[in-house]
């Protein structure tokens, strides 16, 4: 198996611009492995099917976005968060998966995105489970100045570089540089700390994004462990829950290993992906620590 650089492509990074700076940072990360990592982000993704209830419709996704979300752990959580959450495919998820007693709350930023997730949780949730979803539309950088908001699980899936989309967009490949992944680190790094600021003692944040680059994935969390002395990466992932099955028929994808957490990278995983992610459980503090 092929493994990346961990290290950013450097001193040149910043004079690569467009289409030709886009292959030369990327070749630079994955060396030998990008030739075919690059065919296989430029191949069309078969999304398979979450259905919730055989009387509603099927909710189309990426498998790779799948096996994120149900690596969050879920049992024994009351009070769960999805804070980035449209379109609406990983709210759907973790919904489908959480206990009886459990509540959710699915935020959006964005309003055209707000109206998106709204419709998926309408179409796409049975009405026990609707009942228990609210959702709203806040800054999820400034949600953790609310003292009333604290959360048993959280799950984070972070504006990112999404380097399939920039690849299959000649507009957004010629304005592609560096400078975009460093501004885009700066603002997953704003929203992670505002998460793992609202995440109860003894629970699980989940950090995902769909970009390639080691900046926007294992050096934003990386951070979080810096900063904050609870925080403890989960390195073997809990077994995917045997309720999965009852709502998705395929097959999972299983990750790569990364420093902090995984990666289901599509030339090695059947077409799905890219898709990070980084399970952070927070530490109960002993008096003094």
């Amino acid at each position: 198996m092929g493994k990346k650089n961990t290290a950013a492509p450097a001193a040149t990074s910043g004079k690569l611009k467009g289409g030709e700076g886009f292959e030369q940072y990327y070749h630079a990360l994955f060396t030998h492995r990008w030739p075919a990592l690059k065919e296989a982000l430029l191949q069309e993704v078969s999304p398979v099917a979450w259905q919730t209830d055989s009387n509603l419709p099927s909710y189309y996704l990426d498998a790779a976005s799948i096996r994120a979300a149900v690596s969050l752990p879920l049992e024994g959580a009351e009070t769960l968060l999805d804070l980035c959450a449209a379109p609406g495919g990983k709210t759907l998820v973790i919904s489908s998966l959480m206990e009886a007693d459990a509540t959710l709350l699915s935020n959006e930023r964005s309003r055209e995105r707000l109206t998106r997730l709204i419709r998926v949780a309408d179409q796409h949730m049975t009405e026990g489970v609707r009942k228990r979803v609210s959702i709203c539309g806040k800054d999820g950088a400034t949600l953790c100045k609310n003292p009333a908001n604290q959360f048993d699980r959280i799950l984070l899936d972070a504006p990112c570089s999404s380097e399939r989309h920039v690849l299959t967009s000649p507009q957004y490949l010629e304005q592609w540089s560096p400078a975009r992944i460093k501004t885009l680190a700066m603002a997953q790094w704003a929203l992670l700390s505002s998460a793992f600021r609202m995440l109860n003692p003894d629970g699980y944040l989940l950090y995902a994004t769909c970009a390639l680059s080691p900046e926007e994935n294992d050096k934003v969390v990386a951070r979080l462990k810096a900063k904050f002395p609870d925080v403890e990466f989960v390195h073997d992932l809990p077994p995917i829950p045997a309720k999965v099955s009852q709502f998705c028929e395929t097959a999972l994808p299983e990750p790569e290993i990364t420093e902090h957490g995984f990666h289901v990278l599509p030339d090695n995983a059947g077409g799905t992906g890219p898709l990070y992610f980084s399970l952070i459980h927070k530490k109960p503090l002993e008096d003094g620590e």
